[in-house]
């Protein structure tokens, strides 16, 4: 449920540039109103880069000024009890999935009453970061039923991201009926991390799943691989099957799934109004990343980046190379991203369009503005919870919805106050 617009606003731009005639002056002699001047000053609050000698590619590209939300916030515990919550998915009658990364799933009601454990998932590989992940209702779940969600499928030799979907069976005990699994990554490697896991469903019915390189050097060096799946963004059918038009799939030894390479690992990802997909990527010391990925593209990662290993040595010689992408934004110091929507509702008129990040070691609701594709603004919102924010969606009522990651995590709701 992360498929929320981003208007971008190129009215300004555009208006220099035609040689179109103005607009008629509307009715009653009204002109519209200017557009809002764009932020300025220092930035949020955070420490020193840990990375200084990189700088940013062009202005804005890091430490946006800081803004404020001028709405009062109203935070309510929706539910708690969830040991190491994951991911969140509305229903049609306003109900939720709740995943725990330890395996189960839950449905809960928007006053806060869960369900038993849905019976009839299979196992997962619960160590480290794995476990159940994201979970998403199909497109035409109003006929079908049918949920998706994503998993450390435990395997000989290791583990892999796998991508299942089954019936949901509603009920005083809830279960899956008919699981099938539509996608594993390969190749299995024995780790713990960097697994990636979230699902975005496009209009058109494609699914994109994100997808680490593993972290440990064996998988790292993968990410600019067209023969594995570490380290991309993959885009299939519900089904499992592989849309023609993706950009690697008449490429020989490539795995046609994929749809762009060089990520790091990708635990945030949302669709703009265009359904062009957003996606936030975990850095390594310094050099979290906001990018758009697209079709066929190389996003640098481990050859270019904005960070250094958690020792402090070195990664990258540079944060540019011929034929790969800057991101849109970089954090240095980390915010830890987990979870991401781009908000469209009308509670909180001043929000819209922009986007929300859960950060974990930041502990902070992160909000960025965004115009014409480049971020303008940013703000840390919720920081005296001293919360790991794992989840973050819009709900149809147009509040936000949050996980914390805790053992007793809690289920919360954001409204104007």
């Amino acid at each position: 449920m992360r498929t929320f617009p981003m208007i971008v606003v190129l009215a300004a731009f555009l208006s220099g540039c035609s040689s179109k005639p103005p607009d008629p002056e509307p009715p009653g002699g009204e002109t519209p109103p200017p557009e809002e001047p764009l932020p300025s000053g220092p930035p949020v609050e955070q420490g020193p880069p840990n990375v200084p000698e990189f700088q940013p590619a062009f202005p804005g590209q890091t430490r946006a000024p800081a803004i404020q939300t001028k709405t009062a916030l109203q935070v309510t515990e929706i539910a708690s009890g969830f040991r190491n919550p994951w991911a969140i998915a509305f229903l049609p009658d306003s109900r939720m999935l709740v995943t725990e990364k330890l395996g189960s799933l839950y449905i809960v009601t928007p006053q806060g009453t869960k369900s038993p454990p849905v019976a009839g998932l299979p196992a997962v590989d619960a160590r480290g970061q794995g476990g159940l992940l994201d979970v998403e209702i199909g497109p035409d779940y109003a006929q079908s039923q049918l949920i998706y969600w994503t998993y450390y499928e435990p395997r000989e030799g290791g583990n892999g991201l796998a991508v299942a979907r089954a019936r949901l069976v509603d009920g005083e005990q809830p279960r899956v009926e008919n699981v099938q699994v539509i996608f594993r990554m390969l190749p299995t490697l024995d780790s713990t991390l960097h697994a990636g896991g979230r699902l975005v469903f496009t209009p058109d019915g494609k699914l994109f799943v994100t997808l680490g390189e593993r972290s440990i050097l064996e998988g790292r060096v993968q990410a600019q691989d067209l023969k594995s799946h570490f380290g991309k963004v993959v885009r299939i059918n519900p089904d499992g099957s592989v849309p023609q038009d993706n950009p690697f799939f008449n490429t020989a030894g490539a795995r046609p799934e994929i749809w762009s390479l060089g990520h790091r690992n990708i635990l945030s990802a949302a669709l703009d109004s265009q359904n062009r997909l957003w996606t936030v990527e975990m850095g390594p010391r310094g050099g979290d990343e906001l990018n758009r990925p697209e079709a066929g593209k190389d996003y640098g990662w481990p050859t270019i980046g904005y960070g250094e290993e958690y020792s402090g040595a070195p990664i990258h010689q540079s944060t540019q190379a011929p034929g790969m992408e800057q991101p849109v934004y970089y954090w240095d110091p980390v915010i830890s991203p987990s979870g991401m929507t781009i908000y469209s509702g009308d509670l909180f008129p001043e929000w819209r369009n922009n986007v929300f990040i859960g950060g974990l070691s930041s502990q902070a609701l992160v909000r960025l503005m965004v115009r014409n594709d480049r971020v303008v603004g940013e703000e840390r919102l919720l920081t005296d919870r001293k919360a790991r924010i794992r989840e973050v969606v819009q709900g149809p009522d147009g509040a936000l919805y949050l996980l914390t990651d805790a053992t007793n995590g809690q289920l919360l709701k954001v409204t104007p106050r």
